[in-house]
């Protein structure tokens, strides 16, 4: 069987895989656990299931995504037939982060495998019980030479990126993304980065305040804030703010109780690094919920802090966790001069019932993706491509998108022998009257 073209030899891997995935779900959603105290129903949620479905449509459709795909020729070149086919890239590098750890690993890992790449992937470190199970899983499916799992800690990554790779895929950090980004320069690497950033959220005076309040602690409490497309900070109209605020303690309360310490839903940051680094992001800021940390348990309660200083530490770079900073604004203008201060963000999210406001925003700033009336959902459609724009990322993938990002989609001309036009050969004398009504149809 030739992996590089056999497609039904991938499909065969990837419905092993699936079958692995199955028989171990239970110890992943308990290694996720063990990790930083992912809530099995989250696990189920944004890992496990959302991985075989993944999975499973791209089995569905893994023999179309292959077949050369016909396209119109071009008039100048009649009679022909025009074809895109789809190549694989050959030997790829897959770096995945710790925040979700399964999920961010093995989604690319299918759509690398489908293209017909020979892989190398490198899970998070940060989350070893995970990575073994994925090691684990990979090694009973695939031959060293279609995938191999790469164990280890940064040192481990540094390394791998001294070689020469035909793709690298790295989701992680803006300042690993650019760390990425230059090794790969090194040998002209294509690369797709997932990346983050300071995700706005607005809320317009006519939103829906109960509800909005309900979605955005779910979008950003959720893994415990530990997610690239979280709402960073809410931008809210001053008109609203104070029954806004009202309604965001009451769900947080309702969904992990009075004290979140002892809910089984909420999750724990991953290490003591992060946990430093969030609690040095809440040092001198007005507290109006939360605020409550205990380092045996890597916990931070979900806090909301009031009217944060543009130049302070919080506002200053992506918070990665349970905290969530309130801004208020009075116009559009106000709305433009903080988002704008910023890099282009991952994600950005609007509540609102007036549509052309919504509309506005939408079409006004530059993100990778986004909601109306609703945080991170976005992400869950395989039909809509996921990444970032400028430094939250470059490339998308998920569905059909994941399967073209690890193609090189090649370009090929079957040109038919029996006409010959003789237009396009030299000598040119007499021609370039009609080469020039020729080409303005075209």
């Amino acid at each position: 069987m030739n992996y590089k073209t056999d497609s039904n030899f991938r499909k065969k891997l990837l419905l092993a895989l699936l079958y692995e995935l199955e028989i171990h779900e239970e110890q992943i959603l308990k290694a996720l656990h063990a990790d930083f105290k992912k809530p099995f129903y989250e696990g189920v949620l944004t890992e496990t299931s959302f991985v075989k479905s993944e999975l499973k449509t791209t089995l569905k459709n893994i023999h179309r995504w292959s077949k050369p795909q016909w396209v119109i020729p071009s008039l100048l070149n009649f009679p022909s037939s025009d074809f895109i086919y789809k190549e694989p890239y050959g030997k790829v590098l897959i770096m995945a982060p710790w925040n979700y750890p399964f999920q961010l690993a093995l989604c690319p890992l299918i759509a690398a495998v489908a293209a017909g790449n020979q892989v190398v992937l490198k899970p998070s470190e940060l989350t070893p019980n995970t990575a073994e199970m994925i090691a684990k899983i990979c090694h009973k499916v695939f031959d060293k030479s279609q995938v191999e799992v790469v164990l280890g800690d940064s040192s481990a990554a540094q390394k791998l990126l001294t070689q020469r790779w035909d793709y690298i895929f790295f989701t992680g950090s803006v300042a690993v993304g650019k760390i990425v980004a230059k090794a790969a320069a090194e040998f002209l690497t294509p690369v797709t980065l997932e990346l983050g950033g300071k995700n706005p959220c607005i809320i317009e005076e006519t939103a829906d305040l109960k509800l909005a309040a309900k979605r955005i602690v779910w979008g950003k409490f959720i893994n415990g804030g530990q997610t690239c497309i979280a709402p960073d900070y809410l931008l809210v109209h001053i008109s609203i703010k104070d029954q806004f605020v009202h309604h965001l303690i009451a769900e947080i309360e309702n969904a992990y109780g009075e004290n979140p310490q002892n809910s089984e839903d909420f999750c724990r940051i991953v290490n003591e690094k992060n946990w430093l680094r969030l609690c040095g992001l809440m040092q001198d800021q007005q507290i109006l919920l939360g605020g409550q940390t205990d380092k045996t348990d890597y916990y931070i309660a979900p806090t909301i802090i009031n009217e944060p200083e543009l130049t302070s530490a919080i506002m200053a770079e992506e918070i990665f966790g349970p905290i969530l900073p309130i801004l208020s604004y009075a116009t559009e203008e106000d709305l433009s001069k903080i988002i704008r201060s910023y890099e282009k963000p991952l994600s950005l999210y609007v509540f609102s019932k007036n549509t052309t406001f919504s509309k506005k925003i939408m079409q006004t700033y530059s993100f990778g993706g986004g909601c109306i009336n609703d945080t991170v959902i976005h992400f869950a459609n395989k039909r809509l491509p996921f990444g970032g724009v400028g430094h939250s990322g470059m490339g998308a993938y998920h569905g059909r998108w994941s399967f073209d990002t690890f193609s090189h989609q090649k370009a090929v001309v079957k040109k038919a022998n029996w006409l010959d036009l003789t237009l396009r050969y030299a000598p040119y004398h007499g021609k370039l009257s009609l080469i020039r009504k020729l080409l303005r149809w075209l």
